[in-house]
């Protein structure tokens, strides 16, 4: 057993010595699971094994969703839907401090309902609602750091690639995980806006606020949102009520947003390109999440050869430690990894591991999901690997990594603040998904 102890600890030191000279984290991982098994077994016994692996890995049904709901977020993209969003948003918000910021993350918020990604949905809202901010005379800290973090709601509000990532991997019901994630994303929402006029008004950092519309206006506008509407009463009231499964929820959601593309005046001049271009995100993605599925997967089954995630589990159980003290350590250990490892690399590291140990303290899977999903998402606005803070910046050239990643600091507060409220109260996450009607 002292082996296979000595044999992880290579491994992992392998993970991060391979990403230091540029390997892709793919690649890295799955070359320290060869080296791991080559450990414990042999080279003969890690090529007979992967012969097949890669298709056993990859080859789920349920994984079938993931492009779809990538279609349908650039689909909805290209309609021009994050415009007419933020329209609604400043309209209903704008005029408070920091309303600017405040209808960007409402924006990002009614566009993660659309899309499922993180990425997506920060540079569609960044692209609008970052010069409007501009203008108004915003600390770009504020600005590019409210976008960034308002960007990660698209990986918890559903439809979530992440949360099916998750099902996938756990086994989980997927429908509850998607579920599961409204009303912690709407949570998410209101702290973010909480956070943000508190900041707005001990900081001074938002500018001029955009003068007070008319009720009759704001409602009036509501009328803009219809498509986001129709897109989420389509994706998550059909899984809810037991209509459609997650993935036939993905393809009337992809048909629908298609439907709208093809309507949208300003895409018609710019159809074919808008259509090749949403088809070319999906494959890229999709292959991205299959190449990081088959890597982790193959440093996840080396750790269950040497049967970590069972030592690691039967010692839990038996220390005398507070359980709720047990997750909140398996938490925590995300924020350090999400500075160097993206979400999806990060749930199929640690979740082999995980998993059968919140499982055999009784806790409920889908509450684990979506704190972990939580955790990746602080990920996504941490120094060095924030893959949101580069996306602002490729948007913002006005502003340097260094001003956005401080930016979001802030908001990395309020994202802790809301796991914890999370944390201490799971009916917040399990009260929907144990009311389906669609099990």
């Amino acid at each position: 057993m002292d082996d296979f102890v000595v044999a992880t600890a290579v491994a992992t030191c392998l993970i991060f010595v391979l990403m230091a000279i540029g390997t892709p984290v793919f690649a890295a991982l799955g070359l320290a699971g060869v080296a791991g098994i080559v450990m414990i077994e042999d080279l003969g016994f890690v090529l007979n094994r992967l012969k097949a692996f890669s298709y056993h890995q990859s080859a789920s049904y349920l994984l079938t969703v993931v492009p779809l709901f990538i279609l349908m977020g650039a689909f909805a993209h290209h309609a021009g839907v994050g415009q007419k969003l933020f329209g609604v948003a400043r309209k209903w918000v704008g005029h408070r401090p920091g309303g600017l910021a405040m209808a960007s993350i409402l924006t990002c918020a009614g566009f993660a309902a659309t899309s499922g990604s993180s990425v997506a949905t920060a540079a569609t809202v960044g692209s609008v609602a970052i010069p409007e901010m501009r203008k108004a005379g915003y600390d770009p800290r504020l600005s590019a750091g409210a976008v960034a973090a308002g960007g990660v709601l698209g990986v918890l509000i559903p439809p979530s690639v992440l949360l099916i990532f998750y099902a996938a991997l756990t086994e989980v019901s997927a429908g509850k995980m998607l579920v599961a994630g409204v009303v912690p994303g709407i949570l998410s929402t209101l702290v973010f806006m909480a956070g943000i006029w508190v900041l707005s008004r001990a900081t001074g950092a938002a500018g001029a606020t955009v003068p007070a519309e008319r009720w009759g206006r704001r409602i009036a506008s509501l009328a803009d949102a219809w498509q986001v509407l129709l897109l989420f009463i389509v994706v998550l009231g059909g899984i809810y009520l037991g209509f459609v499964t997650p993935t036939e929820a993905g393809a009337v959601g992809a048909f629908a947003a298609f439907v709208m593309l093809l309507a949208s005046r300003q895409a018609r001049p710019f159809l074919k390109t808008r259509l090749l271009e949403s088809c070319r995100s999906a494959i890229t993605t999709t292959v991205m999440i299959l190449f990081t599925m088959i890597g982790a997967g193959i440093f996840s089954y080396f750790l269950s050869l040497a049967q970590i995630p069972q030592l690691i589990a039967t010692a839990v159980v038996d220390a005398d430690v507070p359980p709720l003290a047990v997750i909140f350590l398996l938490l925590a250990v995300y924020f350090p990894l999400g500075m160097f490892l993206d979400a999806f690399s990060m749930l199929v590291i640690t979740l082999p591991i995980m998993f059968p140990t919140v499982v055999s303290l009784g806790y409920d899977p889908i509450w684990f999901g979506i704190l972990a999903v939580k955790m990746c998402e602080i990920g996504l606005i941490t120094p060095p690997m924030g893959l949101n803070v580069y996306v602002i910046a490729g948007i913002d050239r006005g502003t340097s990594l260094t001003q956005i990643f401080r930016g979001a600091w802030w908001f990395v507060a309020m994202e802790i603040v809301t796991t914890l409220i999370l944390f201490f109260f799971p009916a917040i996450v399990t009260f929907l998904p144990e009311n389906m009607l669609g099990k």
